[in-house]
């Protein structure tokens, strides 16, 4: 049986920190999260023991995969890993843990219950709970800051070393992301908000790792140049799903929902019918059903056997905005030349002016 979740830990030359990791990932998966996960390691290209230290854990540990890369680069291996996974949801995760592991279920369960197409964690919520430097920080906020300004996107953190993404959606979604590096996270988010996938955000608590070998600064450059060169590919049109407008298609979708919502909801009755309870005379087996038949320009709809095996039908046009029955409406009651009676006033005593009139002049 395929795994509900497959989380891909990116390394490169992460020796050291590389078993502590994956056994209390494999540990918390096993005890505490209730869906079926495999852990798969993706070495880009490490120099170090990593390669070495990976393969013996995949041989120990039941439930964990090794991918092993030539080149180097975070986007690439996660392209990799994700393409060849069969999990409902594909996930990745820093391998220094920075990220709280109590924060996972909120992250997945909104892509399998089918509420959101992706989710990320966010340090930039007032909820979230983050340690780290001031440097850090201040060139993530305006990094954030600068693409919501820029390119008017709705998400808060794109840099946040913790996303999931519907596994259906992989293989359209992953070609369009040009980047196999450090920008793969945000071009990745833009495209799909671009082509109006829903996007979960989930408060992390966040440790910064002080041994990161992250060059933030080099980084927030190649990521301004990703920045323009995504631009001009929206601008261009060549970053639109293969499925087409997915946004149009949930309008569509909506729509189609609403019209058959609104047909079984149709129910003209004679006037008088209505009892005192909700639905009338027509409770239990005696409650009519309805089929429909649509046509353009007009459409036909017949009412079902009643108790009394009576049966009736209505057409009305496309253009008409209610149906033509007899009887049907029922015309307003007429109200009595008595009602509303005539103000009393006392013979002989001053006709008083209206209280609007006084508010009015």
């Amino acid at each position: 049986m395929a795994a509900v979740l497959d989380v891909v830990v990116p390394v490169f030359n992460e020796a050291g920190c590389l078993e502590e990791s994956i056994r209390a990932l494999r540990s918390y998966l096993d005890t505490a999260f209730p869906f079926a996960a495999v852990v798969t390691i993706a070495d880009n290209a490490s120099t170090d023991d990593t390669f070495r230290v990976a393969r013996r854990l995949a041989a120990e540990l039941a439930g964990v995969r090794l991918l092993h890369l030539e080149e180097k680069g975070r986007g690439r291996a996660l392209k990799q890993a994700w393409m060849r996974s069969d999990a409902a949801v594909v996930a990745y995760m820093d391998v220094d843990l920075s990220t709280g592991l109590d924060a996972l279920l909120p992250l997945v369960a909104p892509l399998v219950s089918g509420h959101s197409d992706i989710a990320i964690g966010t340090r930039l919520s007032r909820s979230s709970r983050v340690v780290r430097g001031p440097r850090r920080e201040v060139i993530s906020r305006v990094y954030n800051r600068l693409l919501r300004t820029l390119m008017r996107t709705g998400f808060s953190d794109a840099q946040c070393g913790f996303k999931a993404v519907r596994g259906d959606l992989v293989p359209i979604l992953l070609p369009l992301v040009e980047d196999e590096g450090w920008f793969f996270d945000t071009e990745l988010l833009v495209i799909a908000e671009r082509n109006g996938l829903r996007i979960h955000e989930v408060p992390v608590d966040w440790v910064d790792d002080p041994d990161s070998r992250v060059d933030v600064l080099a980084t927030a450059v190649g990521d301004l140049r990703g920045m323009w060169r995504v631009s001009k590919q929206l601008a261009s049109g060549r970053s639109r799903l293969a499925g087409g407008d997915v946004e149009g298609d949930y309008l569509k979708e909506f729509a189609a929902d609403a019209g058959r919502f609104a047909a079984s909801a149709f129910r003209p009755h004679s006037p008088g019918s209505c009892s005192s309870s909700p639905c009338g005379p027509h409770s239990g087996a005696s409650r009519p059903t309805w089929s429909h038949s649509l046509s353009r320009p007009s459409a036909t709809w017949q009412r079902g056997a009643t108790s009394s095996g009576g049966r009736r039908s209505v057409a009305f046009a496309s253009s008409s905005s209610s149906p033509s029955v007899a009887g049907w409406p029922p015309s307003p009651p007429r109200r009595s030349p008595s009602w509303p009676p005539p103000p009393s006033r006392r013979a002989g005593s001053p006709k008083r002016s209206p209280p609007w009139r006084a508010v009015l002049w």
